[in-house]
């Protein structure tokens, strides 16, 4: 049983972060977002498939303004991705964006920071610092190298400006495209603060990689109970993001859902074994969250004895198989028939 860190909680529009409220994913939109129908579109295609919050690129006064006829024609909270001029910042909350993302060092002086924050504090827009493993300063490098210290010390720099001037709907990520680099960072930020942590491994690669990199550095850490709210980081449809992140919060039985149980092939099996898996996961779509566990076996010996725990299953043998419930077996099923009959079971006993 996992046992979370626990946080502050900070409120992103609708969606609660941090102490035992559930596990957030997010995602950032990969359109221009002045091209709001564009945009949109893509935002409701995140939402469909499961993403709590979503984030857009505001470069410039343009893109800030687009955020309020994007907040009309969207639901999910929206955070604005801010670097450099702290008053797209300013212009983005204004066009009622509900969460910033920025580094109160790289938009100028403290003043500019103060002037944010003074416009923040009227809508409790939650601000999240983000620090990089590529974006710390030369005098960060000079004392520490790329290092967990040096990230978590630049954060906490930020984080005290915020502070200063009391202010403390904050949320933090500190990342790095080395995942025992990025988890090793939030452990140390972790035993420092209170507030909630944005996960994730930045610039992971494409999704084969990405998503090996993102399970390791987002899982250990979330085994370890440390972790709010994540962001898978894929070269790649940001849709497969979310995919990802349901599919890590699953596998650590974080968020119910549906878990296929399925064999390595070997030299035992007597049936396509990876043909069978495959049927049988697209069959299951529409069970994606639902709690159910479903078993594909490729033969007797890894079949219901080592499947007793799953819901359902079948297990491959000679141009037949066996279909079984809690390990327990309920008939013999011609090899054609398997799937459609673990189908038809499963749909018989499971209500969505």
């Amino acid at each position: 049983m996992i046992k979370r860190r626990k946080t502050r909680i900070i409120q992103v529009g609708n969606i609660a972060i941090g102490g035992d409220n559930p596990i957030s994913i997010q995602s950032m939109t990969t359109t221009k977002t002045p091209d709001i129908k564009a945009t949109v579109q893509q935002i409701k295609e995140l939402a469909i498939a499961g993403c709590d919050i979503v984030r857009v690129a505001v470069p410039d006064i343009t893109s800030a303004k687009a955020i309020q006829q994007i907040k009309q024609q969207t639901s999910i909270p929206l955070i604005a991705d801010i670097h450099f001029d702290y008053k797209l910042a300013i212009a983005s909350i204004k066009a009622g964006v509900d969460g910033l993302r920025l580094n109160p060092g790289n938009i100028g002086n403290e003043q500019n920071v103060l002037k944010v924050i003074d416009v923040a504090r009227e809508k409790n827009i939650p601000i999240r610092i983000g620090v990089n493993s590529g974006s710390l300063s030369k005098e960060k490098l000079m004392k520490y190298g790329v290092s967990a210290q040096g990230i978590v010390e630049s954060a906490l720099e930020h984080v005290a400006i915020l502070e200063k001037a009391n202010y403390h709907e904050i949320k933090i990520s500190v990342k790095a495209s080395s995942v025992p680099l990025t988890i090793e960072s939030y452990q140390l930020l972790s035993s420092k603060i209170d507030y909630p942590l944005h996960l994730g491994v930045t610039e992971a690669g494409t999704e084969f990689i990405g998503t090996i990199k993102s399970s390791i550095g987002i899982g250990s850490l979330l085994f370890q109970g440390i972790g709010d709210t994540l962001r898978v980081s894929l070269t790649a449809d940001p849709v497969k993001e979310i995919v990802v992140g349901k599919k890590i919060l699953k596998a650590l039985h974080i968020r119910k859902g549906l878990e296929i149980i399925s064999c390595p092939t070997c030299g035992r099996t007597d049936i396509d074994i990876i043909s069978l898996a495959k049927k049988v996961e697209k069959a299951l779509e529409k069970y994606a969250d639902t709690d159910l566990s479903v078993a594909v076996m490729g033969c007797i010996v890894n079949g219901p004895g080592e499947a007793r725990e799953a819901d359902f299953g079948i297990a491959g043998g000679k141009h037949e198989g066996l279909l079984f419930k809690k390990g327990k077996i309920l008939r013999k099923v011609k090899e054609e028939e398997l799937v459609p009959q673990l189908i038809k079971l499963i749909e018989e006993n499971v209500k969505i």
